[in-house]
């Protein structure tokens, strides 16, 4: 069977197939989101009260100290917290390296995340007013 295929049906399919090549590439070159590291909780514990977090953030990373907003459990995944934790937006000091490891900060993640997480509004009877 031979079929002609029209000139802007042919230049379709190479455009196609060119599209579908290079975003194959581009996935397969990008950096695979990294896993989170492993935390060690007693460790984390006790370098969130040694550095003073629970000053801004509460002792239970709940929030609602003088600049410190809830962490506890993180809504971030581990590369967003660490990153604003490395380069903060607000009044946190940046906690580089230097002042705070990698592993370090995969114990302050690894803590903040054993605490419950806040209710649902839905389920709180005096905001259903």
């Amino acid at each position: 069977m031979n079929v002609n295929y029209s000139a802007a049906t042919r230049s379709t399919a190479l455009s196609t197939a060119a599209l579908l090549l290079l975003s194959s590439v581009a996935i397969a070159q990008a950096p695979a989101q990294k896993a989170t590291p492993a935390g060690n909780v007693k460790n984390g514990k006790k370098i969130y009260t040694t550095y003073g977090c629970y000053q801004c953030h509460g002792r239970v990373a709940h929030g609602g100290g003088p600049a410190g907003p809830r962490i506890g459990p993180s809504i971030l995944n581990y590369q967003a917290f660490a990153a604003y934790v490395r380069h903060p937006k607000a009044q946190m000091p940046p906690y580089t390296v230097k002042s705070l490891s990698d592993q370090e900060m995969a114990d302050i993640y690894a803590y903040v995340q054993t605490f419950p997480k806040a209710p649902d509004p839905k389920t709180i009877p005096l905001l259903q007013d």
